[in-house]
């Protein structure tokens, strides 16, 4: 057949549309994406015909090809996925799961009407943040607290309330950048408070701090290092220390934590992590932190402290534009309250079971991956389980490995950069790493109710 022939042979959108398949079409699907699935299916054949190739142009062909793509279209672009990259917090893939009980609460108040900005006690409009603040300074020791969107925002409108067209004295070792180009001289020079760094990259003493101080010094800074850490020849002062310089001045002292940790993992061999309440406790100001990182919570940005401090903060106007909506409201309070009995805590909240959890705990679920993939695949793939680290992930504890297993998978038929990318283009997406010419599951990110879904997703991509 001739080009102008196969041209020809081609139906239009409204013969399409009229016909058995179009009608079904659009009954389960939006007529938006239905007549854009039909106008690019027959666009791409037009477009091969006039390169000089013969696509088939029959109705069985393009009816399902035209299927297949409205479908494509109509998918969610967020949708659930699979992590076996044993990175906990993962930035990538939406950092801190919640657990059932959280998203239960989740679903009971934003499936209705709720008393969001409503008293009920007095019958008049309330405060939104009145709902999380009586747990947030009971859990953390703080005088009074507050939540925006965002740890960035916790410290960028806590800067611009504090300490607008005023100094603000920093280490030049915690000038920080981390994911996002989220960077500390930026973000200050943006809020409009002066930069004071002082120190040099690996040692800040006391005395720099105190040298810098000024009439025109507003606030004393210290930041999280967050993504790295800086051995060997290094000082820094500690909070108590900055309380005490900041208490002799009458300067505040602002402690940007970055993860927020409400556990000590001193139990558990992780010396490196400061609590929210040992920083409180030591005399700290202000304190933000993330609601999403270590403390498995939503996307918040947390800031505690002195009372009225917090409250010249929260008549700053930025405020409302980094507020927080129901549903962040109700999976923050809900984490908390898991938070009031530490030991439930460390079993309902995904982050912190899966931070916590036993080498053998890990072997046991990867020996559940590995039998259910050796019987599957056959000799398609060499699988075997190894040793291998696992990473918190999110800016926090970035230096400690936690021992975990990995199911380590060898395609015989296909490459391993092939398996990788079949099983991240499936729904649901699985998302590994590879390792020395090997696919790794690791097992600790896995979890329980997913073992089926990963090893069948396997064998499939395998076939």
């Amino acid at each position: 057949m001739d080009r102008q022939k196969l041209l020809a042979a081609l139906p239009s959108v409204d013969e399409i549309l009229k016909s058995r398949e179009g009608a079904a079409w659009l009954e389960q699907f939006p007529r938006r994406y239905v007549l854009q699935g039909i106008r690019d299916v027959l666009q791409s054949v037009r477009d091969e015909v006039k390169t000089g190739k013969t696509p088939p142009v029959d109705p069985p062909s393009l009816y399902a090809a035209m299927a297949t793509h409205i479908r494509k279209l109509c998918l969610f672009s967020l949708q659930p996925a699979i992590n076996a990259t044993g990175v906990v917090i993962h930035t990538n893939l939406g950092r801190s799961i919640l657990s059932g009980h959280v998203m239960q609460h989740v679903a009971d108040i934003a499936s209705g009407y709720s008393n969001l900005e409503y008293d009920l006690e007095k019958g008049k409009r309330g405060k939104r943040y009145s709902h999380i603040q009586r747990i947030i300074n009971d859990i953390t020791g703080a005088e009074a607290s507050l939540i925006v969107n965002n740890n960035a925002a916790a410290v960028f409108v806590s800067l611009l309330a504090l300490a607008k067209g005023k100094e603000v004295v920093v280490s030049r070792g915690e000038l920080v950048e981390i994911g996002g180009s989220f960077r500390i001289p930026d973000v200050m020079s943006s809020s409009g408070a002066i930069l004071r760094e002082v120190g040099t990259t690996n040692k800040t003493h006391l005395r720099d701090y105190e040298h810098a101080i000024n009439e025109n010094t507003a606030l004393l800074l210290k930041v999280h290092q967050s993504n790295f850490r800086m051995v060997g020849f290094t000082e820094t002062p500690s909070v108590e220390d900055l309380v005490a310089l900041g208490r002799k001045h009458n300067i505040p002292v602002v402690f940007d934590l970055g993860s927020g940790c409400l556990v000590d993992l001193k139990p558990y061999g992780i010396h490196i992590e400061l609590t929210v309440q040992e920083v409180i406790r030591a005399g700290a100001d202000i304190v933000t932190f993330s609601g999403d990182k270590l403390l498995g919570g939503p996307q918040g940005g947390v800031i505690v402290g002195r009372k009225e401090l917090i409250e010249i903060i929260a008549k700053n106007q930025l405020m409302r534009a980094v507020r927080v909506d129901k549903m962040t409201l109700a999976a923050f309070e809900a984490t908390l309250h898991l938070y009031l009995d530490e030991e439930r805590a460390k079993q309902e909240i995904p982050t912190l079971k899966m931070l916590l959890m036993k080498p053998e705990e890990i072997r046991i679920r990867a020996r559940k991956i590995a039998t259910r993939l050796k019987k599957s695949v056959g000799t398609r793939a060499a699988v075997n389980i190894i040793k291998d680290a696992s990473q918190s992930g999110g800016g926090a504890l970035s230096e400690i490995m936690f021992d975990t297993f990995a199911v380590a998978v060898k395609p015989v038929e296909i490459s391993v950069n092939a398996l990788e990318a079949r099983l991240r283009c499936r729904k649901p997406p699985v998302i590994a790493r590879i390792k020395d010419d090997a696919l790794l599951f690791d097992a600790r990110t896995v979890q329980d109710h997913e073992v089926t879904t990963l090893t069948d997703a396997v064998q499939e991509s395998l076939a």
